[in-house]
This record gives structure tokens, sequence and C-alpha cells, in this order.
């Protein structure tokens, strides 16, 4: 029996679930990305398919190039859909997250890593690093709604644009801990190395690439005379072409392209915000993304099964990953939103709702082959586990949870409209 063709036809089959899915699992306690994992898993234990997936750290350099496509193209798709203008106080729940929850969640798993798991400060900082950003990509259900659609509560603008920000900021922590790994080996001072070019210059670069990257393809699309504007041809894949342009160009002034990428939407989104043509880039990004993400999950799947993702695990890992999910996040969350003027029922949900995803496979891949870390197939392991149990729990209650939190803002509505009255 031919390879090609088995892929083919399982290529054909993953493109119509990807269109189906969405549809049948709306009213449903489950997920597309739980779906996923299960396919993966199903297929991959099969007797005939057992040795077709290995563990992913023989094939480092495919899995960060795969899971960074994915994340791109998500990162493209959540700054296409936020309609709310950048500002302080407009983004100030954005900024807490960052300013404040993330950094708490990077000490506090660095900490749990070293004094639980045993790691060396390399080796935790790694895991730490790699488990701190949120994920635009198995966040679907708690985002904000396509372009001009009217759903931008703060619950879901703070949720989507902390994970659009939050996997550039990731970056200059995950290069500390290569640093880290390397310096008992090269003996050479990093630190002044990763304040000036980790930090400074690539957050910076990025930036600047992304802000020209959207105003110069802004005016393209909708400034050039009538008759030459992109927006004309309502072509969505438009968004893939800003996309890669966007990434490579901050890559090559060797800043962080995940920066770029999503600062380069937001300020393409700004401009002619009401135009119809925000609608096609984001929705083509959108169903890019869910294939690309279905494809990576089911690989997912298949490794958990099959690849021997999980053969380090060990008890400590659990309890690692259960106060990750369950205590670390939440916390810190919660203080970073303590100053904010935000209903309780609201702090909670964007707390616990730090979703672990394709994100934290691209930084530890990139890590993993960047760097010298021990207990690498344990750091494999507690990922893998924490990205499942995230995947299970909060993709089984997500939707539930922001139907119960929109009743409840309903409500308060209400009660406030009869007071006035």
């Amino acid at each position: 029996m031919d390879p090609y063709i088995i892929l083919l036809v399982g290529f054909g089959c993953l493109v119509l679930l990807t269109a189906w899915l969405p549809m049948v699992l709306t009213r449903a306690p489950l997920s597309l990305p739980i779906v996923c994992v299960a396919i993966g898993a199903g297929i991959f234990a099969l007797p005939v398919m057992q040795t077709a997936i290995p563990h992913p750290r023989g094939h480092l350099a495919v899995v960060e190039r795969f899971s960074e496509m994915v994340v791109i193209i998500s990162l493209m798709g959540a700054g296409l859909k936020l309609d709310r203008r950048i500002g302080w106080k407009r983004w100030i729940l954005t900024w807490r997250l960052l300013g404040i929850a993330m950094p708490l969640t990077i000490i506090g798993l660095t900490l749990l890593g070293q004094g639980l798991l045993g790691l060396g400060l390399a080796s935790a900082l790694l895991l730490a690093s790699v488990l701190a950003p949120t994920d635009p990509v198995l966040a679907a259900d708690i985002q904000v709604g396509p372009p001009n659609s009217g759903e931008d509560g703060d619950t879901r603008f703070a949720l989507t644009s902390e994970a659009g920000l939050n996997d550039a900021l990731a970056f200059p922590f995950v290069h500390a801990a290569i640093a880290l790994s390397l310096a008992s080996t090269t003996s050479e001072p990093w630190l002044l190395h990763w304040l000036t070019i980790d930090v400074v210059w690539k957050l910076s670069a990025g930036l600047v690439v992304g802000i020209v990257t959207g105003h110069v393809l802004g005016y393209l699309i909708f400034h050039l005379p009538n008759r030459a504007r992109l927006s004309r041809t309502g072509d969505g894949f438009v968004a893939l072409g800003i996309t890669c342009i966007a990434y490579g160009a901050a890559e090559l002034a060797h800043g962080y392209g995940f920066l770029s990428v999503f600062v380069a939407a937001l300020v393409l989104r700004m401009q002619e915000r009401d135009h119809g043509y925000h609608t096609q880039l984001h929705d083509f990004a959108e169903e890019l993304e869910r294939l690309l993400m279905m494809a990576l999950l089911v690989l997912f799947g298949g490794a958990l099964s099959t690849g021997g993702l999980l053969q380090a695990l060990r008890w400590d890992g659990i309890v690692f990953g259960v106060l990750a999910l369950l205590v670390i996040r939440p916390l810190s969350g919660w203080i970073g939103l303590s100053g904010a003027v935000l209903p309780a029922d609201k702090k909670s949900v964007i707390s616990v709702y730090g979703i672990r995803g394709v994100g934290s496979i691209y930084y530890l891949a990139y890590g993993a082959g960047h760097g010298a870390f021990d207990d690498a197939d344990l750091i494999w392991s507690v990922v893998s586990f924490i990205i499942l149990v995230s995947i299970v729990l909060h993709g089984a209650t997500a939707s539930p949870v922001m139907a119960w939190l929109d009743r409840r803002r309903e409500a308060r509505q209400a009660s406030m409209g009869e007071t006035t009255t």
C-alpha cells in the first residue's frame, strides 16, 4: 500500500474534520483540540502505525518550525480580531498580566522546578519560561470574536491580547535559560549580552519592524489608488503574506518575529477599522490556523500514545503540573489584576484560563535545540502532561464558563437598569 496515498486520504479527512468538527462540537462539553489529540492517540496506537511517531527530541528542528508556523498564523489572527485601540488605560489588564502575572509565574515555576523536581537553575528556568506564555492557538473559545463583531468584553480581550504578546515576551527568559545552560561549559559572561541583545535589541527590533510592516502593508491594502489597492482583490490569503513578511523581516533584523507579527496585525487593524476586508483577512488566518493546529495536535496525540512523550513522567511531575495550572498561574494572575477595577468573577476567569499549548511546544523545541539541559526527557514529559491537562480541563470548561460569565454580566446590566429607572 502506497504511503503517499494513505497520507493523501488522511490529509483529506483532516481538512473535512477541520470544517465539520467545530460545528458539531458547539454544544458538546468538548473542544476541537481534545478531539484532535484523541484522534492522534487512537490512530498511532494501531499496530501498523506504532513506529510512525518518534519522540520530538529526535526531530527538534522539524518540531520547532512546524509549531512556529502555527503560532505566527495564530498571532496574526489574534491581532486582526482586536477592535480596541492600543492605549495605557484601554489595555491596562493586558499590561498587568504581562508586567506582573507573567514574571510571577516564571519565578514561581522556577522555584517549584528546583524544589519539587530537583532541576538545576537553567533547566528549571527553561521549564518555567516554556510554560509562562498563554497560548493563542488553543484559546478560541475564550478569545474575542471576529473584527467588528462586538465580542470584545474585558475577559475575552485580556486573554486574547495577553496571549498575543506574551508569546514574544517569553523569549528573553528562554534565552536566559540557554545562556545559563552553556555558561558552565564556556565560562563566558552572558548577562550583559542577554540584557543588551536578547532583551533590549530583539524586543525593540520586533516592535519597530511590526509597526513599520503594519503601516506599509496597510497603505498597500487600504490607501493606494482604488484600482491598485490590495483590498479590492478580496483575497484572504493576503494575511499569510503579511504574516511571513512581518516575521521574516524581524528575524532578518535579529528581532523577535512573534512580536513583529502581532504588532503588524494590530497596526493594520487600526487602519480603515470598519473595512470589511479585515474580516476576510481574519477568517483566512483562522481557517489556516485551525488546519495547522489540528495536524499538530494529531501528531501530539500520537507522540503521547506511542512516541514516549510521557515516559519520563514521575509523581512529582504530575504534582508540578497540577500546581502550575491550578495554583501558580491563577495566583499570579489574581495578584496581577488585584489593582484593576474588575468584578471578582472576571478576575477569576482571566487568572485561571492561562491555556498552555503550541507555544510551549515551540519554546521547548527551540530551547532544547540551542542549549544543553539536564533532565531534558523529564522536561518534555512534564510540559506534555501540562499541555494535555490544559487541553482537556480548559477545553471542556471554557464554553460553559464563558456562557456563565455572559449571563452574570447581563444580570448586572439588568440590575443597574432597574436601579436607574
